[in-house]
């Protein structure tokens, strides 16, 4: 199959994710084998931003202009065929945390690692709301002979509050609906994207069955994972998928209707938008440690602070 037109923009890092797409034409991602934060320049050129350390993965602008990093903990990594794959905690894994950086510094500052005395696992993916606030997805955590659950947790960027209004099941991905009214997840293994009604900032309407969270959206039946999402100023969803489907998938929230577009790498995890039109995508080629730039069909959703 035919790969949707690209061109390299950054090689030889080191399992990027959680790009962030600047206004001067530079994105951010994350690497996280190395625990950095790095800016990739237009040309190439790369600058390391920060080092937080363990695992940090996801990342959002918050509205003080700071970098809000969902931190997983860090893995233990192994190569295969040219590819570069995490596998359970790392050896030194305490905890998962979200931290603040200090984009012109560097400075790094723990903001949390547990809530209601129970610690972060592995927050993955981070959204704000129009209001300030954080949405944060936790995988888990992965040992050899058990997993830790996560969830899906809100959180205000001062410290001050944290609130789990998920338990599991392994959420990566998450995003709002333009409208801010709608939160989409997306769970790894389960290959289902699911949504919650949002009725007031940090708050989702009740679950009829809270053991089976969320609205279905729609679904993969083979070996496609899900990762990471942005939204489309139009609403769609657009889903990083892995494995099989290795690519990003747009999905219709209203209809489930999926438009595949191929990328070359089976760990293809994030994409972000940007540039002046919004259709500027940045998509992560994590395994191969390589960061793709391409034109979508439409624009992105501009994120809340992110100017």
């Amino acid at each position: 199959m035919s790969v949707y037109p690209h061109e390299i923009m950054a090689e030889g890092l080191e399992f990027p994710e959680g790009p962030v797409a600047m206004e001067d034409g530079s994105v951010l991602v994350v690497e996280i084998r190395p625990g950095r934060i790095t800016r990739v320049h237009p040309d190439g050129r790369r600058q390391v931003v920060a080092t937080p350390g363990g695992g940090p993965n996801g990342m959002a602008v918050g509205p003080d202009g700071a970098l809000y990093v969902c931190n997983n903990g860090g893995f233990v990594w192994y190569e295969q065929d040219g590819m570069l794959l995490p596998g359970t905690a790392a050896a030194d894994y305490t905890t998962g945390r979200i931290e603040r950086v200090d984009i012109a510094t560097g400075k790094v500052e723990r903001l949390y690692d547990s809530c209601d005395g129970v610690k972060l696992s592995g927050p993955n993916d981070i959204v704000f709301d129009a209001h300030g606030g954080m949405y944060f997805s936790d995988l888990g955590k992965h040992f050899d002979h058990h997993s830790d659950h996560g969830g899906i947790f809100y959180a205000l960027p001062d410290g001050s509050r944290i609130t789990r209004l998920i338990s599991g099941p392994d959420c990566n991905g998450i995003g709002l609906s333009p409208d801010g009214r709608t939160l989409y997840a997306a769970s790894t293994t389960r290959r289902i994207i699911m949504a919650f009604d949002v009725v007031a900032p940090g708050e989702l309407a009740p679950e009829p069955l809270p053991a089976v969270p969320g609205r279905f959206v729609a679904s993969w039946s083979n070996k496609t994972y899900l990762d990471s999402l942005a939204v489309e100023a139009n609403g769609n969803i657009a889903q990083a998928t892995l494995i099989e489907n290795a690519g990003i998938t747009s999905v219709d929230p209203a209809t489930g209707a999926q438009e595949y577009f191929p990328f070359p790498d089976l760990l293809t995890t994030n994409i972000c938008f940007g540039g002046k039109d919004m259709m500027d995508a940045y998509v992560c080629l994590s395994t191969t440690g390589k960061l793709a730039k391409c034109r979508w069909p439409r624009p992105g959703l501009k994120l809340n602070f992110n100017a």
